[in-house]
């Protein structure tokens, strides 16, 4: 498949799973990751975001990621994107995006040290119609994935997103807890409540009105 698409520097598909390391581990210590859903957390919800004039960064997401960048936290994008999986969009679309993304946080001076992708969804076209894949939210695969390429220590990290299914993949990869904004997806009924759920001692959530609201992020990794 990666003979078949031009890929992004730092990118591979491994069985069909988007991964690029744009900064990699400059050490072997692990450190902590502010994992990111993107649709919906870190730009504006566009129904299946494909092309690049309706990218448009949520107020305050390049601030709490330059927070990251300061205090040498990692910074993950972990997107689920059925759009592919379903044919409305394809790979170069989504690298377009991706692009479009990254220099509108570069400008504002921050930056992402990887992003991984899933396209697999239980209604998906061939070959990404699979009925529960593990790279897909709220299951962990894309988190884990990234921690091995980039030296993450799970335990100490955090995850941001809309659904209760970010937070889930969260959860499931043993993080140390989860903040539901409520852009996106965020207000849709249920979305709240559930991700409130998976709250317990091992696994803290936070729920705000978007990552505007994020408090200095050195208290939630400290």
């Amino acid at each position: 498949m990666n003979d078949e698409i031009q890929l992004p520097n730092g990118a591979e598909l491994v069985d069909g799973i988007f991964q690029q390391v744009l900064r990699p581990a400059a050490c072997s210590k692990n450190r902590p990751a502010l994992f990111l859903d993107r649709d919906g957390c870190v730009v504006v919800e566009a129904h299946y975001l494909h092309k690049v004039e309706d990218v448009q960064l949520i107020d305050g997401a390049a601030h709490v990621i330059g927070q990251a960048n300061a205090l040498d936290i990692a910074v993950v994008f972990v997107t689920n994107q059925a759009g592919i999986g379903y044919g409305y969009f394809e790979w170069p679309d989504f690298f377009q995006v991706q692009e479009e993304i990254l220099l509108q946080l570069t400008a504002s001076g921050a930056h992402v040290d990887g992003v991984f992708a899933c396209p697999y969804h239980a209604k998906g076209n061939p070959p990404y119609n699979h009925p529960n894949h593990p790279f897909r939210k709220p299951n962990p695969g894309m988190l884990e994935a990234a921690a091995k390429k980039l030296n993450l220590d799970q335990d100490k990290s955090w995850i941001f997103g809309d659904r209760a299914g970010d937070l889930g993949a969260g959860f499931n990869a043993g993080l140390r807890g989860g903040i539901q904004v409520a852009t996106g997806h965020g207000l849709r009924k249920g979305e709240k409540e559930g991700s409130l759920a998976l709250a317990s001692a091992e696994f803290e959530v936070l729920t705000m009105p978007s990552l505007a609201q994020v408090p200095e992020l050195i208290n939630l990794f400290s």
